[in-house]
């Protein structure tokens, strides 16, 4: 479980050093305002996704078992934790955090990495497919400028709630909504190395200040970030809170370690490389313990800021080191700055990131599964949206593993008859 980054620094180079310093700058431009707009989404506060990024950031490069893998705040959590702050406040999301680290390094020295083989394919899109689509309506109403309050958590009622909303939409705020996803999108495919989504942020939320735009924006609804990381110290620890709260730690748990070993499976396809399953579920404990005591939500690998990293050049875990402290002077520097990102802005960063998550070009090959696959897939998708995650995973996995049991053909116990 020897961390990756010593192997990395035996053959280190300046050349290296150089391409994980621009690749960890480009990151971070990525991940900035990603981080921002998580946080808000999951009803946390702006700043705890920053402080996620660079706590949680830092410690899964420094101690994963992938070369590149870039970590922090992910959308895949932001069900989860919507539903625990609403739930148990966010003192109780800190509790769960931490007690989701320690499964997580437990799970590590039990080698529980390669394990992941034996989650279902099938589980984990039809989930990833179902939190796009909570996380997409969830920013309907600042991609739209609706006047809406107390959105209601269940899936169903929002919509209609919505629904009954549209009639007060902001026409300005759907389009600096609709021009920051333009802006992405073409940054994206015509100049990739870019880091167009802060661009596209920054400039939409310029155009909107500028003029004056009657459209929220990050100071207006939360105040000015702050400029300096708190101070770490230890949750409330209470058995009573602890017992509260296993259920939600161990769905961190499950989605952080399968969130970060799906990453970094997808890296080794991107660089030919092979990475540390055990050393990877041990960084992700340790990250959100660390992410914890600073007060940051839940930190995992993230696919898409990986994939960012390794296309920008990234050649080592230095690489995600770097992403983290350029983050860390960001906050020091232009926190006060960065206040004013207008939220149609954010909005259309966070659907046009739910649209990415659901990985439409993958959608035909889902049609050409086999009838237990899309089964198991559509199961899961709507358990995710109109139920609860927990539920989803656990049918999800227990249906898989039942299917995958039943394609062995397994024999049946040859059962005598008990005597009374």
């Amino acid at each position: 479980m020897t961390p990756q980054i010593l192997n990395s620094l035996k053959d280190y180079s300046i050349s290296k050093f150089w391409s994980d310093f621009l690749a960890g700058i480009t990151v971070a431009m990525v991940a900035l305002p990603l981080s921002i707009a998580i946080a808000i989404a999951s009803g946390a506060e702006p700043e705890k996704g920053l402080i996620t990024a660079i706590i949680g950031g830092f410690l899964i490069s420094l101690f994963g078992g992938s070369r590149v893998q870039i970590g922090g705040p992910t959308g895949a959590f932001i069900v989860v934790v919507f539903s625990v702050i609403a739930e148990h406040g966010y003192d109780g999301l800190i509790l769960a955090t931490f007690m989701a680290g320690l499964i997580l390094i437990i799970a590590g020295f039990l080698k529980a990495g390669s394990l992941i083989s034996y989650i279902p394919e099938a589980v984990v899109n039809g989930f990833t497919i179902g939190i796009a689509i909570i996380i997409a309506t969830s920013q309907v109403p600042d991609f739209l400028g609706l006047k809406v309050e107390n959105l209601p958590a269940d899936f169903l009622e929002k919509v209609s709630m919505l629904w009954a909303s549209l009639n007060s939409y902001n026409p300005l705020a759907l389009i600096i909504s609709l021009m920051s996803v333009a802006l992405m999108v073409i940054f994206r495919r015509l100049v990739p190395r870019l880091p167009g989504l802060i661009i596209a942020v920054a400039l939409t939320s310029f155009i909107a200040a500028w003029l004056t735009l009657p459209v929220d924006t990050i100071h207006s609804r939360f105040g000015t970030l702050p400029d300096t990381l708190p101070t770490p110290q230890m949750p409330d620890i209470s058995f009573e809170r602890i017992i509260e709260l296993i259920p939600s730690a161990l769905v961190i748990a499950f989605l952080a370690g399968v969130e970060s070993l799906l990453s970094a499976m997808v890296a080794d396809k991107m660089i030919g490389s092979k990475h540390k399953p055990n050393a990877e579920i041990l960084a992700q404990g340790i990250a959100n313990l660390g992410s914890s005591l600073f007060g940051g939500m839940p930190a995992t690998g993230a696919i898409a800021r990986t994939a960012t990293n390794i296309k920008a050049g990234g050649q080592t875990p230095i690489s995600g080191l770097i992403h983290a402290l350029i983050i860390l002077l960001a906050v020091l520097l232009i926190a006060p700055l960065a206040s004013y990102m207008a939220m149609p802005a954010l909005a259309g960063l966070l659907v046009l990131t739910a649209w990415h998550m659901s990985e439409p070009h993958k959608w035909k090959d889902y049609l050409k599964a086999s009838n237990e696959d899309k089964t198991l897939l559509l199961i899961t998708l709507i358990l995710t949206v109109v139920a609860d995650l927990t539920i989803a995973i656990g049918i999800g996995v227990s249906l898989g593993l039942a299917l995958r049991l039943r394609r062995k053909k397994i024999e049946p116990a040859n059962w005598n008859t008990p005597k009374h």
